[in-house]
């Protein structure tokens, strides 16, 4: 037997998470919220630089702890609003990474573990100061672009190990005779050529190098050239490429965040309001499936309601006479030969 009250608790279900949503979205969405959030990251990270200073510490440290609690309180308001605004989509609100960021950074201030140790406390709140990148395009873009550049990153970090161990061995063979303070062991010689890279001592390098030979000069001069120039341009040209494709991916990410569904004013003494909903939510649906498919999916005309379709004419309809080219309908048998009774 069908149980006829679970559709109608569904529908008062959906519609109360759509409430909830519209009024939630009203307030994260206005620009007072996210300022209002940004200051509290910026007063998050100015205690946190109160409390490094001991002596303000052991003045204020009552007071300290009790704004802390604030903050928390205040991100934890902050993170309930916005699970609020996704209720009637909650697939949305996970697929955003900064949302699990945020979570996850307000979450663990609640483990008991974590709060019992200062020092992964201390961390844990220093990490609050990056949610600042949410709500500033720019810092979130440089960021992510950071990110995808570590590949890049670490096959520059390979190549440069490998170069500086092969001049450090280099120099180490020519130079740790007359040179020990700088060439006298491997790791000093890869010290003295890491200094070299950002060209800090260049100079005193070429003039002991030159007391030591002549041809010394081509040693620093092609290391230079590789280090310095090759290799640094090499990471920028990593690092602007990054950038663009992070760039490229905050404009398509723009693109495809749908628009928040608008808030529908339900008309009093309505009985056919929830079924119009249901419909529209169905058309949504249909649409978001069709977009999914890309070109599997039929053609729009085959999900064509059929009351728009054009009806086709009756069987027993009478046609229409055509119009003949030499005279107006009814001429013809006049042009033939007039009526037949004519004869």
């Amino acid at each position: 037997m069908r149980e006829w009250g679970t559709p109608m608790t569904q529908e008062t279900t959906a519609g109360a998470r759509r409430r909830l949503a519209e009024r939630c979205r009203a307030v994260t969405e206005a620009r007072g919220f996210a300022v209002a959030v940004f200051a509290l990251i910026l007063g998050n990270a100015l205690l946190l630089g109160v409390e490094t200073y001991s002596g303000a510490v052991e003045r204020w440290h009552g007071g300290l702890k009790l704004v802390e609690h604030g903050f928390l309180a205040a991100f934890t308001a902050e993170i309930l609003l916005r699970l609020g605004a996704h209720a009637d989509r909650p697939k949305e609100f996970v697929r955003d990474p900064w949302n699990v960021f945020d979570v996850l950074v307000v979450l663990c201030a609640f483990v008991p573990v974590v709060r019992e140790n200062a020092t992964v406390l201390r961390l844990l709140r220093l990490a609050r100061v990056l949610r600042a990148a949410r709500f500033l395009p720019q810092l979130r873009v440089v960021m992510v672009a950071m990110a995808r550049s570590l590949p890049g990153t670490v096959s520059f970090l390979l190549v440069g190990a490998l170069l500086l161990y092969v001049y450090a061995m280099v120099g180490w063979v020519f130079f740790a005779p007359d040179d020990p303070e700088h060439y006298g062991s491997l790791g000093r010689a890869v010290l003295t050529l890491f200094l070299l890279m950002t060209l800090d001592g260049l100079g005193d390098a070429v003039r002991t190098g030159l007391e030591i030979s002549r041809w010394s000069i081509l040693y620093h001069a092609s290391y230079v050239l590789l280090a310095s120039f090759v290799l640094v341009n090499v990471l920028i040209g990593v690092v602007l490429n990054s950038l663009d494709e992070a760039r490229d991916m905050e404009r398509d990410a723009d693109e495809r965040t749908p628009p928040a569904p608008p808030a529908t004013t339900p008309v009093p003494g309505d009985p056919h309001r929830l079924v119009r909903e249901r419909i529209a939510r169905a058309r949504r649906a249909l649409d978001e499936l069709e977009e999914s498919l890309g070109p599997l999916a039929p053609p729009r005309a085959a999900r064509e309601d059929p009351s728009e379709r054009r009806t086709p004419p009756c069987r027993g309809a009478r046609p229409v006479p055509a119009r003949h080219p030499f005279g107006p309908p009814g001429a013809g048998g006049a042009a033939g030969g007039g009526a037949p009774g004519a004869h």
